[in-house]
């Protein structure tokens, strides 16, 4: 008499498909973590100022820039798009943090501009699943927000024609920007 075969349960299958997926996730953050990171388009300029704490890759050093001239006074944050670099500076004028973004295809006239609307996580207009949304400026029909990707990745290069206003930074200056950039909070974009 022939033995039935014996069957793993369901529970078992999705236990250790997720278990798969779970891994392979992992691997891919790896990966993209170890991505292009941006690059500055002018040389930095040395700062005096010690109070500045650049976020910086593992291994990698930043030196400290100087906030741009002519980027106003006060608590503000400030973003060059020369330098693809943002400042956040606090009300006595004293640099907080600087770092280096992945700015969008569309990017705002220069000027002053005002948080407004924040949202905390969202899907990007690159597909990718993105948090610390913190909307600042509307150019060529576009929304302009500084967020990161939830995974920390570098976004991916735009399709071609695509217009996005997202600019995109590392996950621990997203979540810096999120807690400095509150509602009504001045943006000054220099060239």
């Amino acid at each position: 008499m022939p033995v039935p075969a014996r069957r793993l349960p369901s529970w078992a299958w999705v236990t250790g498909l997720t278990a798969a997926a779970l891994v392979l996730v992992a691997v891919l953050a790896v990966k993209a973590d170890e991505g292009p990171e941006p690059t500055a388009s002018a040389s930095p300029k040395p700062s005096a100022s010690a109070g500045v704490k650049p976020s910086a890759s593992p291994g990698k050093s930043e030196q400290p820039t100087a906030v741009p001239d002519g980027s106003g006074t006060g608590r503000r944050i400030v973003y060059s798009l020369a330098q693809r670099r943002v400042w956040l500076v606090d009300a006595s004028d004293a640099p907080r943090r600087t770092f280096t973004v992945w700015p969008g295809t569309v990017n705002p006239e220069p000027g002053n501009y005002t948080v407004g609307t924040r949202r905390e996580a969202a899907t990007g207009s690159d597909g990718v699943e993105i948090e610390h949304i913190v909307y600042f400026a509307v150019a060529s029909g576009v929304n302009v927000a500084f967020s990161n990707a939830v995974d920390g990745s570098s976004p991916p290069p735009p399709a071609s024609g695509a217009t996005t206003g997202g600019v995109r930074m590392k996950a621990a200056d997203g979540d810096a920007v999120w807690k400095f950039g509150t509602a009504g909070t001045t943006v000054a974009v220099v060239k």
